[in-house]
């Protein structure tokens, strides 16, 4: 063999079984009752193709190096002390990928995706929660004596190396390595073909986190006519105006403008709120509250506010990150595939809530207790007619406890209250969106809150944020505003959405209150909502006109309420309707899954062809709207 190749080849080597190694611990992590051992050769198979096409273009770079270099710099010292201390150092990098794919992998149960890109955005947050989590010395350590064992097992290769005197033909050869192997691993390997198995844990083991990573910086944004079933848009507006989805049909392209069909609909509730106190909380899955089946009794506020309110059964979020349940509460619409509108350009003077209700004189806050600035937050509220209140604003002298991710969820909610008591003095009504943060790792809190010692993991973490609501609406009693304020508390997304299908319904169940003591009997609403439907149902509430600019419908309608719900994951666009899950997935493909209305679990089941047509109706109409402007308030451009 060419001695100058064997490096660049066992260190392709060295990759393959790290990779390996860590598909099997994960595989091993997830288990065979998720993952059936039928499924492990393929997993492997697959995986071996991706990891080679990864070590390939990995070792491009050190095969074009071995090419250039000059012969008379190989037999010295200096040069052998560099080439042996770069290997230490690019086998470190690789094993710390490997360590962190395993962080995200108990995290979000996914090879690297658009959290992990995000992610490479937001450094200051990301790598604070990962030092406030985790002992980095202590595992950098570890994995720098590791690397430095495996340079020593490759002394032998690299000696070769160095002694070797290369001819121009030789080098030829390295030269068509360098530039062969990575085309050849772009153009034969490609991120959907990971699918395939029938099980989304197997899909994602199959495949590589550098690769998916690489993939996700590509697709951050997918245009759904170009990936996806598509149908003529005024086919698609006539299913949408049989689904009573009021908006202007978007091959007309008119908006109706704010102001007109004012709030008719009759509510249960003894009057209609005033002001409207809207609780995102931060991961909230509905598992952790007694009210929707746990026993661990984590939320007691919680569950006595779902007693002694309205308590919602079955509503579901439409994605896994808080932006994306941001865009829905905010702006009422079916998630479009790739990045949230809250991430994208164009996105201001949308029909969101704080751009309806601020011309009929209702005053809309945004408050978060971390900066703003962090996945556009600011920019977003601030160009949709919030005014965006977030951790700068917050006297210091008031931060009794603070992380990475913001201040504790009381200091958060203390400062609200303290704003909106000013803001009630001038006698005008208000919107309040509050988003929380402690409930996210690194899971600490103020001690003596509860009775788990912080860093108390998600169970402390979503105990904690449970009591901090708790004390808000406790403080908030003794407020003049109090009795005509609705206080709604709904999560922005779920703890985790594994499972062993790509859309696991379950990973999407979310909690939804309405308490107001003085308006709303104690109440279970039954039927099926999205969470993309609380933003019109808001303005009716409130009695404004405005709630037909949103493809969500007011829970209270007179008419029958459709039972539906929109999920996603970036990529996969769900439809639940008729305990069936309509999956809408890029190269136009369409499945379809069974859904105990009991457990949610899935099954494969055929396509209903009129289930597929309203899901592929509502998302392609959605992403035109945003692509063409149609969500903005002014008049949109012409279909």
């Amino acid at each position: 063999m060419l001695a100058p190749a064997r490096l660049p080849l066992l260190v392709m080597l060295v990759w393959v079984g790290v990779f390996t190694a860590l598909r099997l611990g994960l595989a091993l992590l997830v288990g065979t009752a998720s993952v059936p051992l039928t499924l492990w050769p393929g997993i492997f198979a697959k995986g071996l193709m991706f990891d080679l096409a990864v070590a390939a273009i990995a070792a491009a770079p050190v095969f074009a190096y071995e090419a250039m270099l000059p012969n008379r710099w190989r037999h010295q010292a200096w040069h052998r002390v560099l080439r042996t201390v770069w290997l230490w150092f690019a086998l470190l990098l690789m094993l710390f990928g490997a360590a962190s794919e395993v962080t995200f992998w108990i995290e979000f149960s996914t090879r690297f995706n658009f959290i992990a890109v995000d992610y490479l955005i937001y450094t200051q947050e990301v790598i604070g929660n990962i030092r406030q989590s985790y002992p980095i010395p202590a595992i950098v350590l570890g994995l720098a004596a590791l690397s430095a064992l495996l340079t020593l097992f490759l002394r032998r290769p690299l000696r070769l190396v160095n002694e070797q005197t290369l001819s121009w033909r030789q080098r030829a050869v390295l030269w068509v390595a360098a530039v062969a192997l990575p085309a050849a691993s772009l153009l034969l390997t490609n991120v959907d073909q990971m699918q395939g198995l029938g099980n989304a844990y197997a899909d994602e083991l199959s495949g590589n986190g550098l690769f998916t990573l690489a993939a996700a910086m590509r697709r951050n944004e997918l245009d759904y006519d170009k990936f996806y079933r598509t149908m003529p848009q005024d086919q698609a507006d006539a299913i949408l105006k049989a689904m009573d989805v009021e908006r202007q049909p978007l091959s007309e392209a008119i908006h109706p403008p704010a102001g007109e069909d004012p709030a008719d609909d009759p509510l249960p509730f003894k009057r209609r709120p005033k002001n409207v106190v809207l609780i995102s909380v931060e991961s909230l899955s509905a598992e952790f509250m007694d009210t929707y089946g746990s026993t661990k009794h984590l939320m007691p506020r919680l569950d006595a506010l779902a007693r002694e309110g309205m308590m919602f059964e079955h509503v579901y979020a439409t994605g896994t990150r808080t932006v994306r349940g941001l865009e829905s509460l905010s702006l009422g619409t079916p998630p479009v595939p790739g990045q949230a509108i809250v991430r994208r350009p164009n996105n201001e003077h949308l029909a969101t809530l704080g751009e309806i209700l601020k011309p009929q004189g209702v005053n809309s806050f945004f408050f978060y207790g971390g900066y703003g600035y962090f996945d556009n937050m600011n920019a977003y509220f601030d160009a949709n007619g919030y005014k965006v209140v977030d951790r700068t604003d917050i006297p210091k002298a008031s931060v009794v406890f603070e992380n990475v991710w913001g201040v504790a969820d009381e200091v958060l909610f203390g400062h609200a209250a303290k704003t909106l008591t000013a803001e009630s003095a001038s006698g005008k009504p208000f919107f309040a969106h509050i988003m929380t943060t402690s409930n996210h790792r690194p899971y600490t809190y103020p001690d003596g809150r509860i009775d788990i010692k912080s860093p108390g993991g998600r169970d402390g973490a979503v105990k904690y944020t449970d009591y901090a609501i708790g004390k808000f609406i406790d403080d908030a009693r003794s407020q003049p505003w109090f009795k005509d304020t609705l206080f709604i508390i709904i999560a922005d997304h779920c703890a985790s959405v594994a499972g062993k299908s790509k859309l696991p319904v379950a990973g999407y169940h979310i909690p939804l209150i309405f308490y107001a003591p003085d308006m709303v009997e104690p109440s279970v609403y039954k039927s099926t909502v999205s969470q993309l439907d609380l933003a019109p149902t808001i303005v009716e509430m409130m009695g404004y006109s405005g709630d037909d600019h949103f493809f969500g419908r007011p829970f209270f309608e007179t008419d029958e309420n459709p039972n539906r719900a929109f999920i996603s994951n970036y990529q996969e666009l769900g439809y639940l309707r008729d305990d069936v899950l309509t999956v809408l997935m890029p190269k136009r493909k369409v499945l379809a899954y069974k859904v105990d209305p009991i457990t949610l679990a899935t099954t494969p089941t055929e396509v209903n062809e009129r289930l597929m047509n309203e899901a592929i109706a509502y998302y392609q109409t959605a992403s035109r709207a945003f692509k063409e402007g149609a969500l903005k308030m002014e008049p949109a451009k012409t279909h």
